[in-house]
């Protein structure tokens, strides 16, 4: 008990400001439920997390929910895109001086209670991002998406190393923290298209440190996934196209 407690004093100590940020296309069907286990683990725990939903432009009830709910939200016009979205997010919490940045899916398929997890390597100063991964020892998720996808992932993995000389699985996963470094970074560039695997590969070659924490993934609980299967090779094809380019760049 007493290192349970020390340990979450020290939690508490060490960092100052937390903020969830969860993009959100066309998510009637999960936002809301996706919210509120984000305030049941706040009245749980000592230290709460701030988060914000940046509606990317959605056509159906989103935004009648988030304003009906008092949920903090920012209402985009127009549909930017994941990488779009998730910039809004980390221009907010930029400019609100947040300490940790995590990106946190509105569709249910992230689970809050690895918040923990995914923020000690950045507070304990060995990572500068981490990403919450289906892949590593230590994850029990029995969610691993698509036979095809999980071939997908171990190809841009496999190519990200290529260029970089670090091997990460779960490349493309959206459940991911940054430290204060990279907030300020990203709210000033960042991929709008293919974010995750771009993003992962450009800090890596900037000498930066990534750090995959195991965690439990679920299935959507609502709405429909932002990559098709009729786009899956054209996805394919210009995400290994960005890697070669990042890649073969001089770092600086």
């Amino acid at each position: 008990m007493l290192v349970f407690f020390i340990e979450n004093l020290e939690w508490s100590v060490k960092v100052n400001k937390i903020l969830l940020i969860i993009p959100a296309y066309n998510e009637q069907d999960s936002i809301l439920s996706t919210t509120q286990t984000i305030d049941e683990y706040n009245k749980n725990h000592s230290h709460p997390l701030d988060y914000i939903v940046i509606n990317d432009g959605s056509k159906d009830n989103t935004e009648q929910i988030l304003v009906e709910n008092d949920i903090p939200h920012i209402k985009l016009v127009h549909n930017l895109g994941i990488g779009g979205a998730v910039q809004t997010g980390y221009k907010y919490a930029f400019e609100n001086d947040y300490d940790i940045a995590i990106q946190f899916d509105g569709d249910g398929q992230h689970d809050v209670n690895y918040v923990e997890d995914i923020c000690k390597p950045i507070i304990e100063g060995m990572a500068n991002m981490t990403i919450g991964s289906r892949f590593v020892e230590g994850s029990t998720s029995e969610f691993k998406s698509t036979k095809a996808r999980q071939m997908g992932i171990k190809i841009i993995s496999s190519f990200i190393k290529c260029f970089t000389h670090e091997k990460l699985y779960d490349v493309t996963s959206g459940f991911r923290a940054i430290d204060k470094g990279l907030i300020k970074q990203f709210a000033l560039e960042y991929p709008l298209e293919y974010p995750e695997p771009i993003s992962t590969t450009q800090i890596l070659k900037e000498g930066k440190k990534i750090s995959e924490v195991p965690v439990e993934m679920n299935e959507r609980n609502g709405g429909v996934s932002s990559i098709r299967s009729w786009k899956n090779a054209y996805y394919m094809i210009n995400v290994l196209l960005s890697i070669m380019i990042i890649g073969t760049r001089r770092s600086k």
